[in-house]
């Protein structure tokens, strides 16, 4: 990982069933933020940039936050903090590589210290890889490295318990220990409404739900408030 210098916050979702876009997140994002009035929004994970960034900027508004739009702006200021938005992982990680933005980014937070949010699409980015998103591979992205702000991997909108959620006879659980057969990095499944917070180099589980955690051969539950890398070390 990373550095100390990483601060970010990993939503599994952008919307809860029922609730408005980011409903569930104000509260979070303005305290992660402090005085931080301006976001960079990366709307790359849907195809109608416009209409996605005016969802998003009427959202932050009413957050008292400025937000302007990658595909409106040359660069990265360092007054920003960064949000990447939900949509298609694989869709996302093209655009910014097309558009050279994967290393502004990460300079932009791992060296100058700007705050990073993320959401579905954008959360699989801040993990060493997206080989856990959940999307269908529309297109070729090239390698599946992103941006490895975390030591783990994340599956966001994993199901509650009790929830089979089968597709084509695998559950989500299988898709996940199949990672394992040819990866040993530990994944944690993210429960909607949930999300992680990164400072001074510790993550921590946040919102109302527990989260899954998948190492090579075991699995387990951690509530939330959990340091999550110490749950990693605490197992032989």
């Amino acid at each position: 990982m990373n550095n100390s210098r990483v601060r970010a916050l990993l939503f599994s979702n952008s919307t809860n069933l029922g609730s408005l876009y980011l409903a569930h997140a104000g509260e979070a994002i303005l305290t992660f933020l402090g005085g931080i009035k301006s976001v960079f929004f990366v709307p790359f994970a849907l195809k109608n940039h416009d209409a996605y960034t005016d969802k998003a900027r009427t959202r932050f508004k009413e957050m008292d936050i400025e937000l302007t739009s990658a595909h409106e702006s040359r660069g990265i200021n360092g007054d920003y903090a960064i949000f990447v938005g939900g949509g298609n992982t694989f869709r996302l990680l093209a655009e910014l590589r097309r558009r050279d933005l994967l290393t502004s980014i990460v300079r932009n937070v791992q060296e100058a210290g700007v705050p990073y949010i993320g959401a579905s699409a954008g959360t699989n980015l801040a993990c060493p890889s997206i080989m856990t998103t959940n999307d269908m591979p529309i297109l070729n992205p090239g390698p599946f490295d992103a941006l490895n702000f975390i030591s783990y991997q994340i599956n966001p909108h994993y199901p509650e318990p009790g929830v089979l959620h089968v597709d084509s006879g695998e559950t989500r659980e299988d898709r996940i220990k199949e990672y394992h057969e040819e990866n040993n990095t530990p994944v944690i499944g993210l429960r909607e409404g949930s999300w992680i917070e990164l400072e001074n180099g510790v993550s921590r589980l946040r919102g109302p739900k527990n989260a899954h955690v998948f190492m090579p051969g075991i699995t387990f539950q951690i509530s939330a408030g959990s340091e999550i890398e110490r749950n990693f070390k605490s197992i032989p």
